[in-house]
């Protein structure tokens, strides 16, 4: 396996994780900037967990490389066209001879630990919910498709509880490797992570969803877009619909979703985590957007103030007590795993997580995004839970 030469092989160090993300105008993906954790003594890594989907379909899916050749790479520069790894995930049928997928590759998983200055042994990634390869669950109607945008310094599988919860729904889900703002491994074993300079924008990851928006329509019209033709999952192509597609992203990708809904119509709603619409996203959306907010609601955040009062469709807005910035992603419920190992004091752990238990963070997770989606690309209201505070979900507030 080979190392990007726009990189070292050490990878990003924690400090300069956070220098570019704050020169960046973003917020770091992994906790706060600290020391550097030792594991203590014990029998080997620790196998993290992710908690199963609660939907009634099996879960597959299958990665993608796919090749921009429209356009230049913006960090690689000329010559090279753009290139991203994604993720297709889906309900699928005759899953038992298909493996279960790793949450991210083993090299990318050392990657993550190192960036956090995690020994980067500690842990073995987990397993997820999904079916490498397995068939698609075909029902008589098109797959509605929900794309999804990470953070800065990040990866795909952030919010693999949400994207596994969708799709054992019957949502089509496809995430997104940012290059060089995302840790990644290409099909050839190339390896990319995180750059200072060039720093990509949220208007540059609003370019990468354009473009993959346009390979859903080759999906969904037959053609196979990945670059190396691949073969695909059986009943994959002409399975989704790309008439009911939605969006939602966490930190610099839930701003890039506000960018992508203000360019690009086919976009038809679109959920933020706790994004910090900055550069300001100033243009007026007629189509249904969500805030779930933490660490940048409206009240203390001028840009994200801004940005609800273009919302001219259906919007809402709620907040879980005692959230932190990544509360709406896995690290809510797979750093608390590795807590007694790192030797990490309750206070320390607060540092990583807030207070929101990860339990209930798992549920908010699994069910506000199904229901938001459900009602704007399906017109299925799931109860009244995103009418106004509900009994299940004390934590969860809503903002008028």
């Amino acid at each position: 396996m080979t190392t990007t030469p726009f990189m070292n092989q050490e990878g990003m160090t924690r400090r300069r994780m956070l220098g570019a993300a704050l020169a960046a105008g973003a917020t770091v993906p992994i906790g706060a900037a600290g020391r550097a954790w030792a594991a203590s003594a014990g029998p080997g890594p620790v196998q993290l967990t992710l908690p199963e989907p609660t939907g009634p379909y099996p879960v597959g899916t299958v990665p993608l490389h796919l090749v921009d050749t429209s356009r230049p790479d913006p960090v690689a520069g000329p010559g090279h066209h753009r290139e991203l790894m994604a993720g297709l995930w889906y309900p699928a049928r005759g899953v038992g001879r298909y493996p279960r997928a790793p949450w991210t590759s083993p090299a990318v998983a050392r990657a993550l630990l190192t960036a956090a200055q995690f020994p980067a042994d500690v842990a073995v990634a987990p397993l997820t919910a999904a079916h490498e390869g397995a068939p698609v669950l075909r029902t008589g109607r098109r797959l509605p498709v929900v794309v999804f945008s990470h953070g800065a310094h990040d990866h795909r599988a952030d919010t693999t509880i949400v994207v596994q919860e969708l799709a054992s729904h019957g949502y089509a889900v496809v995430t997104v490797d940012h290059t060089y703002d995302a840790f990644s491994v290409f099909p050839d074993g190339r390896i990319t992570v995180p750059l200072d300079q060039p720093a990509l924008t949220p208007r540059d990851f609003a370019t990468d969803i354009r473009f993959v928006l346009d390979c859903v329509e080759d999906l969904a019209a037959g053609p196979n877009p990945d670059a190396g033709h691949r073969p695909l999952p059986a009943g994959l192509l002409g399975a989704l619909d790309p008439q009911r597609i939605g969006m939602f992203g966490w930190s610099k990708g839930a701003t890039a979703t506000a960018f992508v809904m203000s360019e690009d119509r086919r976009v038809r709603a679109g959920l933020s985590f706790d994004g910090p619409m900055q550069p300001m996203v100033a243009t007026d959306l007629d189509r249904p957007f969500m805030l779930m907010t933490a660490e940048h609601p409206r009240a203390t955040d001028p840009s994200v103030a801004e940005f609800w009062s273009h919302l001219r469709g259906w919007r809402l807005n709620v907040q879980a007590q005692g959230a932190v910035h990544s509360s709406y992603c896995d690290i809510q419920f797979l750093i608390p795993q590795l807590a007694q190992v790192l030797g990490m004091s309750a206070a320390d752990l607060q540092g990583w997580i807030g207070t929101l238990d990860p339990a209930r963070a798992v549920r908010i997770q699994q069910a506000y995004p199904l229901a938001f989606f459900d009602l704007h690309l399906r017109h299925r209201r799931q109860g009244h839970l995103l009418d106004g505070p509900c009994p299940d979900f004390p934590e969860v507030t809503f903002i008028p």
